[in-house]
Formats: C-alpha cells, structure tokens, sequence
C-alpha cells in the first residue's frame, strides 16, 4: 500500500498500527465468503465435508488481495476522517 496519494498527498496511514483494525472487517469478509459458498454448495450439491473444505479454503485464498485491500479502503473511511475533496486534488 502506498504511504500517501499520489494525487492530493494524504498520508493514508492516520497513526502507526492505524489499520491493525481492519483486519475485523477482513474477518467479516471472509465470514461472508465461507457462508455464501457454503450455502451454495448446500443447495446446488450438498457434497462431502471435504468438497466445503477445498472451496472454502480455494475461494479465500483467491479472494485474499480483494479482502485485504477493501478491508483497508473501508477502516479507512470509516474511522480514519477521511473524506474526497476534489478542491485539493493535485492535476498533472
């Protein structure tokens, strides 16, 4: 992750270990993705315990940059104070 935007200068981190927090909102992501896919296969297959098991595991580890990265984006939003203003953004 950058350590400021490149296009208005804002220090993304707020204060060190700031986003030690957004790993609740990746838990959360993760909780969501384990229930949906074993919902489906409940519904689609209803398949051995170790079909949950490969999904599971295979669609968290694919999904692990976008869990990581949004986690981050929303901590951020949500607690860091930190809102868009298009008056300070930087034109190159």
């Amino acid at each position: 992750m950058n350590k400021k935007c490149e296009h208005c200068g804002l220090h993304f981190e707020v204060e060190p270990g700031f986003f030690i927090g957004a790993m609740y909102i990746s838990y959360a992501f993760s909780v969501a993705m384990l229930v949906a896919v074993g919902v489906a296969l409940t519904v689609l297959f209803d398949p051995p315990v170790w079909v949950y098991l490969v999904s599971v595991t295979s669609v968290t580890i694919l999904l692990l940059p976008f869990s990581f990265r949004y986690s981050r984006i929303l901590f951020l939003h949500w607690f860091g104070g930190i809102d868009f203003d298009p008056a300070k953004r930087v034109t190159q």
